[in-house]
């Protein structure tokens, strides 16, 4: 028989997790809803103790299990969130744990999860993405009969991340016309559509991931669970080669649309939170809003709520994101400038070429004595799009256009 959470046991999961996860704000973005025309609330799930959702499935998972099991300890892989909330729960319930978690997690996120665990856990660092680690702790889970707590496909996980649309329920006072949730294994859509079929079933649920692993989008087009080989791991909390099982036949049969967004949009997004609201997300927590735009004429004068997943960020990526939202607007140029082996080409580049807005940002140049042209890797930032196309007339009008690098990905790699 195929799974699908009922209402009853997410009412249950909800009695549980109330012994450690507050109700998070459900709070209005006049900023958003000035620009969509409609009431664009925010689901804060990033105030959470270990500021994301996920402490939800986690707990919820972790209580269920007997005293044998709890004796035994508990396995877990997670790119960050779910290692948080597992850790919380072990330290909580006095649960033993072992976390795995891809070689390439923001170490912000691993400090974190050794701070919620203390003693009651062991972080061991393995792979390159989540479904690398993801096998290596199945396997240690085999060999040493431990539990394995999924990050997304279990009952009781999805019936914790569930827990966020019973809130949703009791915190407004009008339908809710639209739902925008991020999805990465699917857990917390599937928990979603669970309520919301039951209880509010005209509310239209969307998903949204990054456009560089749309493992959900993909595999509901195809109509098959499907593994994607290659994915972007830059949105680390929602990136994931192939979503569950369980998830997967909740989502194709009850989300009303999945979303692709690409990550230099979601980069933009994360700024403009930070800059404009004084709100601090991660990517995954920035895809939902990010969405918006899709959907302008859909939303206007709807009542939608955007679950804001998490706000574990570290700020050593903060250059990337910005260099990524950038390169997204189209105000970042990298280029192979070819300047001539004379006295003053440089000055000339600068006071003839550049436009009087044009930034330079990056500049790599070797003279070589042998070559009448010396090519110079340089990064461009502009004001406005339209000034790249003058730009680039008047580098080839004298003579300094070599070539341009942004679209150009096996060389653009890097430099990004």
């Amino acid at each position: 028989m195929t799974y699908f959470p009922k209402i009853e046991d997410i009412k249950a999961a909800a009695e549980i997790i109330r012994k450690v996860a507050r109700v998070t704000p459900l709070d209005e973005s006049i900023r958003l809803s000035k620009q969509f025309g409609a009431q664009i609330l925010l689901k804060r799930e990033d105030l959470h103790r270990v500021r994301s959702y996920k402490i939800r499935g986690a707990f919820n998972k972790m209580s269920s299990l007997n005293q044998e099991e709890r004796s035994h300890g508990v396995v877990c892989a997670s790119a960050g969130n779910h290692a948080q909330g597992v850790a919380f729960a072990c330290h909580h319930l006095g649960i033993n744990g072992t976390i795995y978690m891809p070689s390439v997690t923001p170490k912000q996120k691993i400090e974190q999860t050794r701070m919620f665990g203390g003693d009651k856990i062991t972080i061991v660092l393995e792979g390159d993405t989540f479904d690398d680690s993801s096998k290596a702790a199945l396997q240690f889970c085999k060999e040493t009969h431990k539990t394995f707590v999924h990050p997304f496909d279990d009952e009781k996980v999805i019936e914790g991340q569930g827990t966020i649309g019973l809130e949703l329920l009791d915190q407004v006072a009008s339908p809710i016309d639209y739902v925008f949730v991020a999805i990465g294994g699917g857990g917390l859509a599937s928990g979603l559509c669970g309520v919301f079929s039951t209880l509010s079933p005209n509310t239209k649920i969307i998903g949204v991931e990054p456009e560089g692993a749309p493992s959900m989008k993909i595999s509901i087009g195809k109509g098959v669970n499907t593994h994607l080989e290659k994915i972007d791991k830059f949105i680390d909390g929602a990136a994931v080669q192939r979503v569950g099982d369980l998830t997967f036949g909740i989502c194709r049969k009850h989300l009303s649309d999945t979303l692709a967004i690409p990550e230099g949009k979601v980069c933009q997004t994360i700024l403009d939170l930070y800059n404009r609201d004084a709100i601090v997300v991660e990517p995954a927590g920035a895809l939902t809003i990010s969405a918006l735009d899709t959907y302008a004429d859909e939303i206007k004068g709807k009542n939608v709520v955007c679950i804001v997943s998490g706000s574990n960020n570290d700020i050593t990526r903060t250059a990337e994101i910005k260099e990524r939202a950038l390169l997204y607007g189209k105000l970042k140029h990298y280029f192979i400038v070819r300047f001539p082996q004379r006295p003053g080409s440089l000055k000339q580049f600068v006071a003839d070429i550049l436009g009087p807005d044009d930034d330079i940002t990056h500049f790599e140049y070797s003279k070589k004595s042998s070559k009448e042209n010396a090519p110079a890797i340089v990064g461009i930032e502009l004001k406005s799009p339209a000034d790249l196309a003058p730009l680039i007339q008047r580098m080839k009008a004298d003579n300094f256009y070599g070539e341009y690098l942004n679209d150009k990905p096996d060389l653009f790699q890097y430099l990004v």
